[in-house]
């Protein structure tokens, strides 16, 4: 295992939240855009990581945006991701 392959497995492992909808919007992203995204958009995702899950929630539901402006664009990512 490379160090590329095992920060991908911490990072897929802490997309688990324990609610189904939240784990699969956030490991797909992981699994589609994480890799060709810029150090920049890596490190917010890592910070987004660290939210609660009711907040991210909200977020990826619409329901409330992020104060931080860099983290409520990637919610908006991960919320029109395919």
């Amino acid at each position: 295992m490379t160090a590329g392959e095992g920060s991908l497995r911490a990072l897929r492992w802490q997309c688990r939240r324990g609610m189904k909808e939240l784990d699969l919007l956030l490991v797909r992203w992981l699994d589609a855009h994480f890799i060709a995204a810029s150090a920049s958009e890596r490190h917010n995702f890592e910070r987004l990581l660290q939210a609660e899950d009711d907040q991210l929630w909200s977020w990826l539901l619409g329901r409330g945006h992020s104060p931080d402006p860099e983290l409520d664009a990637l919610v908006q990512r991960i919320r029109g991701a395919r």
